[in-house]
């Protein structure tokens, strides 16, 4: 890692019941959590805007917003948020074998057309030198309306920002999602 990690216990006491909390659900504080926390400014921007994406309320099924989330990380390279998404998509789904099977999920007939077209566009947005095409536009529409199509973009956006700033940093994998035998 090319930053030094600091424990809960040194950060800001109002930033202390965020790392309870994963603590709680994780079983340990996430490691990007405690880095972003070193500018608390900036953490609790990043903990707002993902808690907005990832609300109950969300036009996007919780399943596929973490599909979407680890193939834009596979993609950027970033362990741990590989780990982390995969986790969260097979506890939100039970759906192992579509982890396993998201980098081919356009091709793969375990994903549902919208499925599909939601991988499509994370790498299309991903992927550098890429343009998001009037195509590709026209067949969102026809799976997602406009503020789902808003929130679809920004959680790519957002996972991008995050795989990103974790591979730059070199932050490793916590060992969240154990890859069956």
């Amino acid at each position: 890692m090319h930053v030094t990690e600091k424990t809960p216990e040194q950060m800001r006491w109002y930033l202390r019941p965020f790392f309870w909390l994963q603590r709680r659900r994780y079983g340990a504080p996430l490691v990007p959590a405690l880095v972003w926390a070193r500018v608390p400014a900036l953490y609790l921007a990043l903990a707002g805007f993902y808690a907005a994406l990832d609300r109950r309320r969300s036009p996007l099924d919780p399943l596929m917003r973490s599909l979407v989330q680890t193939r834009v990380s596979q993609i950027n390279h970033c362990a741990f948020c590989v780990d982390l998404n995969a986790a969260v998509a097979a506890e939100r789904g039970g759906a192992m074998d579509k982890v396993l099977a998201v980098g081919d999920g356009h091709g793969s007939d375990l994903f549902s057309p919208r499925e599909r077209l939601a991988l499509e566009y994370a790498e299309v947005m991903t992927q550098t030198g890429r343009q998001v095409s009037e195509d590709l536009i026209a067949r969102l529409r026809e799976h997602f309306d406009e503020v789902a199509l808003i929130e679809l973009t920004a959680l790519i956006a957002f996972q991008n920002l995050s795989s990103k700033f974790n591979a730059a940093l070199d932050i490793p994998s916590q060992g969240l999602c154990r890859r069956p035998e």
